[in-house]
């Protein structure tokens, strides 16, 4: 094992899900990228038990909202999905952000949850991406509301905060956050 290796091992990433309706394709593929490159995974909800995603796939919840610790993360993940409108102003979830900022940790979103991001504040003067439609801009005008610069890519990186627009996305969003985690080691 090499100390590259070893040192992602030691990594953690805290997996952030609506208990109902998170987005399967933007939990599952990243969490799998993570763990098969030796990340050890928290998944954080609402509620204990098994959270239920949009599309049926269930995830064990380790850990409640309230009682994250930022600072035993590397990496901070916000999932999509229908399930997190509801989360939009969760107080717990707007500190956590705004503490993976303040503690230089890695940040990401995907889907519809960088307005979570967007709702901390920790998208000001940042570029960002979100999940939009012909047919619904709603996301977008929030980022531009609290100050984030859309960028219609599909993935954004601006320091250390990585955004993407969808599950279509998911495979490369998990690919980002492991080249970070790799530079970070």
């Amino acid at each position: 094992m090499d100390s590259e290796e070893k040192d992602l091992k030691e990594k953690k990433a805290l997996l952030i899900i609506a208990f109902r309706d998170f987005r399967d394709e933007e939990y599952f593929i990243p969490k799998n990228i993570l763990e098969k490159n030796g990340i050890k995974t928290i998944t954080t909800s609402s509620s204990l038990g098994k959270a239920i995603g949009k599309l049926g796939g269930e995830a064990n919840v380790d850990i409640l909202f309230d009682k994250v610790n930022v600072s035993d993360f590397d990496a901070v993940l916000f999932v999509g999905g229908p399930g997190a409108y509801k989360l939009f102003d969760n107080i717990f979830l707007l500190k956590i952000a705004q503490e993976a900022v303040k503690k230089n940790k890695i940040l990401g979103a995907i889907c519809i949850a960088p307005v979570i991001l967007a709702k901390a504040g920790v998208l000001k003067g940042k570029k960002a991406t979100v999940w939009n439609s012909s047919m619904d801009k709603s996301a977008i005008k929030i980022l531009e509301k609290q100050g984030a610069i859309f960028d219609k890519n599909s993935v954004v990186v601006d320091g250390k905060i990585i955004t993407a627009s969808g599950p279509q996305y998911a495979k490369e969003f998990g690919g980002k956050i492991i080249n970070f985690l790799k530079q970070n080691a």
